[in-house]
C-alpha cells in the first residue's frame, strides 16, 4: 500500500491538509461536534453551499470547498445513529468512509483527515467505530492497490495520487483506542 495512513490528536479545522471530512448530520447545515465546529471555521458561505445540495443520507458523502479553512475542500457524510447494532449501523459507517474516499479520489484529493464518524451525540462506540474506520480505509486502498482491473480506469489510476489519510481523534481516550486497533488492523505503529 503505498498511501501513508496516520493517526492525530489534534482539531481537524486546524488541519493544513487538502480535505477535511465532516461527520454531518442529514441536512447539511451544521450541527453540533465537529459538524458545528467545521461550519464555524468554514464561515458562512459553506453553509450557502450546502444549503444547495439538498441534505445527504447515512452513508452517503458530498463536498463543498473549505472556504475559510485551511482545508480546500470538506467533504461531508452522514454517519448512523447507533441503536445497538441492530440497524445495518455498520455497513452504513463503512459506507461514509468508502463514499468519502471514493470522492477524495473523484477530485484529485492527495491528502485527506477523517474526525472519528458516529461517537459523539449518535453514540456509535468507539472501540467498534474505530475497527470500522481502519479496516474500510484498509480494504479500499488495498482493492485499488492490488487490484485495479476490477475497478473502472479512472479510479485506478488515480488512487495511486491519494497520498496520505489521517484519522484526527479530538480526546487522549480516543486517540489511545485508535492507536490500539490501528496496531491490530495494520500491524504497526
Amino acid at each position: 500500500m503505498k498511501t501513508k495512513i496516520t493517526l492525530t490528536k489534534g482539531d481537524i479545522t486546524k488541519l493544513k491538509i487538502e480535505a477535511i471530512v465532516n461527520a454531518a448530520n442529514r441536512t447539511l447545515l451544521g450541527g453540533g461536534g465537529v459538524d458545528g465546529a467545521i461550519h464555524r471555521a468554514a464561515g458562512p458561505q459553506l453553509l450557502e453551499e450546502c444549503k444547495k445540495l439538498g441534505g445527504c443520507e447515512t452513508g452517503e458523502a458530498k463536498i463543498t470547498k473549505g472556504y475559510n479553512l485551511p482545508a480546500k475542500y470538506v467533504i461531508h457524510t452522514v454517519g448512523p445513529i447507533w441503536h445497538g447494532g441492530g440497524r445495518n449501523e455498520e455497513k452504513l459507517l463503512a459506507s461514509c468512509y468508502r463514499n468519502s474516499l471514493q470522492l477524495a479520489i473523484e477530485n484529485k484529493i492527495r491528502t485527506i483527515a477523517f474526525p472519528s464518524i458516529s461517537t459523539g451525540v449518535y453514540g456509535y462506540p468507539i472501540e467498534l467505530a474505530s475497527v470500522v474506520a481502519l479496516s474500510e480505509t484498509k480494504k479500499f486502498m488495498v482493492r485499488f492497490t492490488h487490484h485495479p482491473e476490477r475497478n473502472r480506469r479512472i479510479e485506478s489510476e488515480l488512487a495511486e495520487d491519494l497520498e496520505e489519510i489521517t484519522f484526527v481523534l479530538f480526546s487522549d481516550y480516543d486517540f489511545g483506542i485508535y492507536q490500539k486497533k490501528y496496531q491490530e488492523i495494520f500491524g504497526a505503529e
